[in-house]
């Protein structure tokens, strides 16, 4: 009689404390989740900028970063890197976005001084493996962007001695990277012109105007190529790049007529061989 009267209240009891803790910890997990939806969707630029500077092992920078991942700006800037005190900032600020396309990232930059339009990059993790687009244009003619060759000062050695003026020109029909176990594979092309090319350490007003381009071959390395457009410095070298390798050849010759203003720097391209400066990377 007594368990009849009591045991129905202590069971309710026991089921509303069940109760309680199952709501306890769907609470807890709601605000462990809300808190990584928070981390990761107001997480700030400064880690696109730290993220940068890691993978070009300090040479880019992106300054006074501002905004959050997904939507920041920031000033980019050159270095020598880590420890280097040569910078050089480009004018203006760089904006960029970050979404969900597909199975990967779109990212999409501006900067009203350098890009034309919207540059694109799709990023697609894997297994193991990462693969990067960038998307160009068919028309050779339209640059992704250009950019003002004083900017490679930052650089450090050897263009803080050089110097250089005239611009940089980035142009390509779609170029991809695609990454496993630490191999990097390419395919399409990049081609990046240097048009009126200028120094201080030569007294004459302008160099020449140059391309260098990397074309992925059917193996994934991808083959350079320099090549002198016009000018009185000639410029002319032929490379490969392959997983974590570079080697390139080249030489550096004067036009006839202008070996005496070339002279001194020829001397500082590469390894002085007569009339010609070798240049050897790798």
């Amino acid at each position: 009689m007594n368990s009849a009267v009591f045991g129905a209240p202590t069971q309710a009891h026991a089921a509303w404390q069940r109760t309680q803790r199952v709501v306890a910890r769907w609470g807890a997990a709601g605000l462990v989740c809300g808190a990584i939806f928070g981390a990761v969707a107001f997480a700030p630029a400064a880690w696109v900028a730290r993220a940068v500077s890691a993978a070009s092992d300090a040479r880019v920078q992106l300054a006074d970063a501002r905004g959050t991942v997904w939507s920041g700006s920031a000033v980019p800037v050159l270095t020598g890197g880590a420890g280097s005190s040569d910078a050089a900032a480009l004018p203006g600020r760089l904006s960029w976005t970050i979404g969900w396309q597909g199975s990967g990232l779109a990212v999409r930059a501006r900067q009203a001084c350098c890009l034309n339009g919207e540059m694109t990059l799709h990023i697609a993790p894997g297994f193991g493996r990462w693969r990067i687009e960038v998307v160009g244009s068919p028309d050779a003619a339209k640059a992704i962007g250009q950019w003002p060759a004083a900017w490679l000062v930052g650089l450090g050695t050897p263009w803080n001695t050089l110097q250089p003026g005239g611009t940089l020109r980035l142009a390509s029909p779609g170029v991809v990277m695609d990454s496993a176990e630490g191999r990097w594979r390419m395919s399409g092309r990049l081609d990046l012109e240097l048009a009126g090319t200028s120094s201080r350490v030569s007294t004459l007003p302008i160099l020449g105007s140059y391309r260098l381009s990397l074309i992925g071959d059917a193996a994934g390395a991808a083959q350079v190529q320099l090549t002198t457009l016009e000018g009185l410095l000639q410029l002319a070298g032929s490379g490969q790049w392959a997983a974590s390798s570079f080697r390139f050849r080249g030489e550096a010759r004067a036009a006839e007529g202008a070996e005496a203003a070339l002279d001194n720097l020829l001397n500082i391209i590469g390894r002085r061989q007569g009339a010609r400066a070798v240049i050897s990377i790798g």
